[in-house]
């Protein structure tokens, strides 16, 4: 029997605004009824730089859900210098929140950049470092993408990817391909449609991108965990989130 696929609910689905005049723990019990697996926690959302990661680790365990820890780092700096404090102040508070997973973002990766660094800083915790497709060129296109994991792989660096359906938009590439490079390295899968409204891009529920995502879905593990990021509004959020928790367990 196949066994459901996991689906997360970023918080930041909810609205930037409403999250950090709330605070994140406040969102818990409509992901909790809607019947999702886990939260992805924002760091960005945080209105304190020394927000009470104990506290909503025990407010997410007391809705028996798992944890993604998100944070707007990228790995790289544009003096291609490994970001090791940055991101081992990230992974400290991953292990305080109780998140299994860190996601952030490659920054400005070369080819053939040792990763002997990063390897050490990894080797010191347990938490997963995943890699996002973000809206950058340096980190939201194939290639540098393609490198890092070439290399992470070669290199024996457990890392692993979160493969962001809506950010290729931002880049100009395309999702089809870009699953079909680096499908294998794909761990986490953040779902968000993304149209443009006024010469912007903007993410928006996903009625419509069904088919495509699911030809992105057919280059991936199955069964991987995937996560609502695309706007949730309305009067009743638990049931609404429901919906959508729903219809990502069958991709």
């Amino acid at each position: 029997m196949r066994q459901s696929p996991p689906v997360f609910v970023a918080t930041s689905a909810y609205g930037a605004d409403l999250v950090r005049r709330l605070g994140q723990a406040e969102v818990l019990p409509w992901i909790a009824a809607a019947g999702a697996d886990g939260i992805e926690i924002r760091r960005e959302l945080f209105t304190d730089d020394a927000p009470p990661l104990a506290a909503l680790r025990e407010a997410i365990a007391a809705h028996g859900l798992a944890t993604v820890y998100s944070v707007p780092l990228e790995l790289w700096r544009e003096d291609g210098r490994l970001a090791d404090a940055a991101l081992r102040r990230a992974l400290r508070e991953a292990a305080l929140l109780g998140a299994g997973v860190l996601k952030v973002s490659l920054g400005h990766y070369a080819a053939g950049v040792a990763l002997d660094a990063l390897g050490a800083v990894l080797a010191d915790t347990p938490v997963r470092l995943l890699v996002e497709n973000d809206q950058t060129v340096q980190g939201g296109t194939v290639a540098p993408l393609a490198a890092f994991f070439a290399a992470a792989a070669a290199a024996g660096v457990a890392v692993g990817m979160t493969f962001d359906l809506g950010n290729w938009r931002w880049t100009d590439s395309d999702a089809g391909e870009a699953a079909r490079v680096l499908g294998e390295h794909v761990a986490y899968v953040h779902c968000k449609r993304v149209l443009r409204d006024g010469g912007r891009l903007k993410a928006v529920p996903p009625e419509g991108a069904m088919p495509d995502w699911a030809e992105c879905f057919g280059h991936f593990r199955a069964g991987l965990p995937r996560a609502i990021e695309f706007p949730l509004a309305g009067e009743a959020l638990d049931a609404l989130t429901a919906v959508h928790v729903a219809r990502l367990r069958r991709l």
